[in-house]
């Protein structure tokens, strides 16, 4: 079996993962990444790069650069409600020059990452290498096991960070369970072209019952229509049919463009789910982003927490794993209480408004408020608290509770 030795290893090359790897080895680190896949490729990811992230790019002189790939810049979202467009958030209310938000393929923005972190001789990207297991001595973990393109593998390290993902198997090996928070939606992602006329940049559609969400790419839309938790098989027996039904209720344009889904195959289901882990961290190994607290597509925020966390961790942890002289020990658990400390509040009262926006969308009635057409006193008393709701939602969705900065040291 074939072992490697490095300081940090982390299972899991998405968002999360490839931030604090970058950090990492930016700053002499010795990292190892591990990703399951041969590719970053996969549809139907999170592709929404906010502010707060974008503001993290720039402070690692990375923000040009980025920008520089294909992408769509996007400086206000709005809901449209029963026919009626409400102008719900405005990202030019935050300061400059982080005030949009960008839609990217995530597989490009983590191909991104990994190229920049391929530049430094201490950062080691290993593909199509499954994590399987901790190794462990006595009660502190030392590394990881793995299945590479060679066979089995051992990364022997000062810490282990998962960064796999909700359906993280590792954070069980280490004994750590989450809380689920119950979700009454899952949702069906698909493609659909981009039709004529499309208006402005929408994040919902909520209408006749339902809601839809649009993610504008090049040339098609990325579609996910919200539906009741355990819906998708009663949706299915109703055939095609009612599937194009339930979408063009809530969305009467995609009408024309409902036709090019001719098969099941082509409609994906995220089964939502809301969790989080009670403690993140035992002696040599730390959970992150989903892995310690998986959120749900709502806002499309998911992304953006996880390099938060990945930036807190870096933060903490540069430092002391930089000493040499402590190869052989184990990062001070008070280290990794405090990443935990800072990133819980955030998290948890993000996932408070998921939650409660979750149950507002599931009842009928929470989305029938705005009558079609809008009356005029109604639409007048709209306009009015429009600025004060954009002042708060561009914040909340833009930054986020706790928007992490890199430390200036670490820069």
């Amino acid at each position: 079996m074939e072992t490697l030795q490095t300081t940090c290893v982390i299972a899991g090359g998405g968002p999360a993962g490839m931030m604090l790897g970058l950090i990492l080895a930016r700053n002499g680190v010795d990292v190892v990444v591990l990703e399951k896949h041969a590719d970053s490729f996969r549809d139907f990811r999170g592709d929404t790069i906010h502010p707060s992230t974008i503001g993290v790019l720039g402070e690692l002189g990375l923000r040009e650069r980025f920008l520089g790939l294909p992408h769509t810049s996007v400086p206000r979202l709005d809901v449209v409600v029963n026919g009626n467009r409400v102008h719900a958030i405005d990202f030019g209310r935050l300061r400059p020059p982080d005030d949009f938000l960008v839609l990217a393929p995530q597989w490009d923005f983590l191909n991104f990452l990994a190229a920049e972190a391929a530049a430094y001789p201490n950062f080691r990207l290993l593909m199509s290498t499954d994590a399987t297991g901790l190794i462990w001595d006595g009660d502190v973990v030392r590394g990881l096991r793995a299945n590479g393109p060679d066979g089995p593998l051992e990364v022997r390290a000062r810490l282990v960070v998962s960064a796999d993902g909700r359906g993280s198997e590792r954070r069980g090996q280490a004994g750590l369970r989450p809380r689920a928070f119950g979700v009454p939606i899952d949702v069906l992602w698909f493609r659909l072209p981009s039709p004529k006329n499309q208006p402005a940049h929408t994040l919902a559609y909520i209408g006749g019952g339902g809601m839809v969400v649009t993610i504008e790419r090049d040339d098609y839309l990325q579609v996910g229509l919200v539906i009741a938790k355990g819906g998708f098989g009663r949706l299915q027996e109703g055939g095609l049919g009612a599937f194009r039904d339930a979408v063009e209720q809530a969305a009467p344009h995609l009408r024309a463009v409902l036709e090019t889904v001719t098969d099941w195959d082509q409609v994906k289901l995220l089964s939502v789910q809301i969790d989080r882990l009670p403690r993140w961290y035992r002696r040599g190994y730390l959970a992150i982003g989903d892995a310690a607290h998986a959120m749900s597509p709502a806002f499309g925020v998911g992304v953006n927490y996880a390099i938060q966390d990945a930036v807190a961790a870096a933060n903490a942890l540069a430092g002391p794993l930089q000493d040499d002289d402590a190869l052989a020990g184990t990062i001070d658990l008070r280290l990794l209480d405090a990443i935990q400390r800072r990133r819980v509040p955030p998290v948890a009262a993000m996932q408070r408004i998921q939650l409660a926006a979750h149950r507002f969308i599931s009842r009928p009635e929470g989305v029938r408020l705005l009558p079609d057409p809008l009356p005029a006193p109604l639409r007048l008393a709209l306009d009015g608290v429009t600025p004060a709701m954009q002042a708060v939602s561009s914040r909340l969705i833009g930054r986020g509770l706790r928007p992490e900065s890199v430390a200036v040291e670490l820069r």
